[in-house]
């Protein structure tokens, strides 16, 4: 397998999850910043120019963060990335959604990249902080699931990744982190750590 993976990107989610799995993969740098996501080479692999995005073993290429993850979860059960029973399934299944759709795409992508959306200065502002205040919503919803639990579900599952990341940006988005929150990314990031390839 090959992840095409920008560094500070949602694939650090997909990294954290193949390494976490211990399965052998090549890392392809496509990096956002120098516009490697729109080279002919990489638009010819993936028309949509956005990473993550997984090359199996047939050479296919799976996109989209939740899909990625899910096909991990699937092909290597023994890493137990999602529960066992479909109603704790789609559970996880909705709240990694929610963090990539919602709070992701909606929130942390409004609060750092207003400019791509509104060229006045002023609702560059106001998209900002409603940017904002999706994510800190959205980090007191985490901190509630998360409860008196190490992740936010029994075991460590790809919800848990994708939240991995999100929190990672809340210096670049400029929000708080609740005090339970950073002590979960903690042992996500000594969970990462441990098993990085």
């Amino acid at each position: 397998m090959k992840l095409f993976h920008s560094p500070g990107s949602c694939s650090e989610g997909i990294r954290f999850l193949l390494d976490d799995i211990g399965v052998s993969y090549e890392l392809e740098t496509t990096d956002l910043k120098s516009g490697d996501h729109r080279s002919p080479e990489y638009l010819a692999l993936n028309p949509k120019g956005k990473v993550p995005a997984l090359m199996l073993p047939d050479g296919s290429v799976l996109t989209e963060f939740p899909v990625i993850a899910y096909w991990l979860a699937k092909s290597f059960p023994e890493a137990k990335l999602l529960p066992e029973t479909l109603d704790e399934e789609v559970r996880v299944m909705e709240l990694t959604e929610h963090i990539v759709s919602g709070l992701h795409m909606r929130g942390s992508v409004f609060a750092m990249l207003p400019q791509k959306f509104v060229c006045d200065a002023g609702a560059q502002e106001e998209l900002q902080q409603h940017g904002k205040e999706i994510v800190r919503a959205g980090f007191a919803r985490l901190e509630k699931q998360l409860g008196e639990k190490d992740f936010l579900f029994r075991e460590f599952s790809i919800a848990d990744a994708a939240a991995y990341y999100l929190i990672s940006w809340h210096e670049r988005i400029r929000v708080d982190v609740p005090e339970a929150l950073a002590d979960y990314y903690l042992r996500l990031q000594l969970r990462k750590s441990k098993n990085a390839s």
